[in-house]
């Protein structure tokens, strides 16, 4: 439901009174005392007490200020798109196709860009076909001559070879570097000037689309618009990612703790956050170790929300040294208290399904332009 108009919003206001007293909207979940970040959504004390007045004195139309003859346009958005028009669009060439029920294998659609030249991406969101069954997706950038998904034939679904959903899943893992990251509730990449995602010229996107199925035959034909910038930019970003796959969540524990670490091989200025778990995540944070073994907490989740997965985008970006500990830390609520909990009876392993589990935290940074990703990862003395 838009809330455009005063039509529109009048016969939601108990509603609205409600949720922003309990802070249910907007969605936020960063604990305060962390960032400043520049998508923070929160409403301050002012705010919200503004709008709870304004319910409990009825819930008027108001007047508009003097200067004002009319009410502002309601936003427009470019053929639907929440970024500036795109400059290219990218669409998986077919729809793929969903039973009604059961559990969906990770799909793996190669889409050739057919760009001709380099492009440096300023903005960048992806607009499923059918977002009631997409969980989440993630767009990576296959360059020429990458061995990635040798079997993948352009345009035509592909499953990785696998055992199980989770060989498949991690037969599956690459190092080459993200697009972007579509989840529910997130917002899309906009990079700041100066700053832009480099697609190689004849590139492929490579939609990693993960379904789940809604008790009816549908299917979904989703795609990536992008912007670029009009300029090089001085720097380039790039997508790295901590993650665990090891870890077993005891039944029943409300407070599992699984973490991962990695130390940054070569200078970098960190841009945002972008935490992923399943229906038993809990809360999740990022931390800088120091040298004295010391933890600074750059962002803490709390409480993670599986239907709003949100990125979080620092403000003021963070230079780090190369040889930065980076730690993530994420809490899980395998007990019966959690109303989201598939089966508080069970052991849990990182699986790509919703009933199990994930921990993985994504972050952007921003490099010398003329690095790339393999580059960045060679130790310099």
């Amino acid at each position: 439901m838009p809330f455009l108009t005063y039509k529109q919003t009048r016969p939601w206001a108990k509603a609205i009174r409600e949720a922003v007293l309990i802070k249910k909207m907007p969605p936020w979940f960063a604990e305060p005392g962390f960032g400043p970040f520049t998508n923070d959504r929160s409403l301050s004390k002012q705010e919200i007490q503004t709008l709870v007045a304004w319910v409990e004195s009825g819930a008027a139309e108001g007047h508009l200020a003097e200067g004002h003859p009319k009410a502002a346009p309601a936003p427009r958005w470019e053929g639907g798109w929440n970024i500036a028009r795109p400059d290219s669009v990218v669409e998986m060439p077919i729809a793929f196709r969903l039973p009604a029920k059961g559990d969906v294998d990770y799909q793996y659609i190669v889409v050739p860009t057919g760009f001709t030249e380099d492009k440096w991406v300023q903005m960048a969101e992806l607009r499923p076909g059918n977002p009631a069954v997409v969980h989440h997706a993630v767009v990576y950038i296959r360059e020429p001559g990458s061995s990635w998904l040798p079997d993948a034939k352009p345009g035509i679904p592909y499953v990785p070879p696998g055992r199980t959903a989770r060989e498949r899943l991690l037969n599956g893992s690459t190092t080459n570097d993200i697009l972007m990251v579509y989840a529910p509730g997130n917002i899309p990449e906009k990079w700041a000037a100066g700053l832009a995602k480099f697609i190689k010229a004849g590139s492929d996107l490579v939609f990693q689309m993960h379904y789940t199925p809604k008790g009816h035959v549908t299917s979904d034909q989703s795609r990536v618009g992008m912007v670029f910038a009009r300029a090089t930019p001085g720097r380039r970003v790039i997508t790295l990612q901590l993650g665990n796959d090891r870890f077993v969540i005891p039944p029943g524990d409300p407070n599992h703790r699984v973490e991962a670490w990695g130390a940054l091989p070569n200078d970098a200025t960190l841009l945002s956050f972008f935490p992923h778990m399943h229906l038993r995540g809990k809360s999740f944070e990022y931390n800088i170790i120091e040298p004295d073994n010391r933890r600074r907490t750059l962002l803490r989740v709390q409480p993670y929300n599986f239907h709003w997965q949100l990125s979080y985008r620092l403000n003021q970006p963070l230079p780090l040294k190369a040889g930065t500990k980076i730690e993530c830390v994420a809490y899980y609520d395998n007990s019966r208290n959690n109303p989201n909990n598939p089966d508080p009876e069970e052991a849990v392993r990182f699986g790509p399904q919703s009933w199990e589990e994930m921990m993985i935290g994504f972050f952007d940074v921003a490099i010398d332009a003329h690095l790339d990703k393999q580059a960045f990862f060679g130790r310099r003395p």
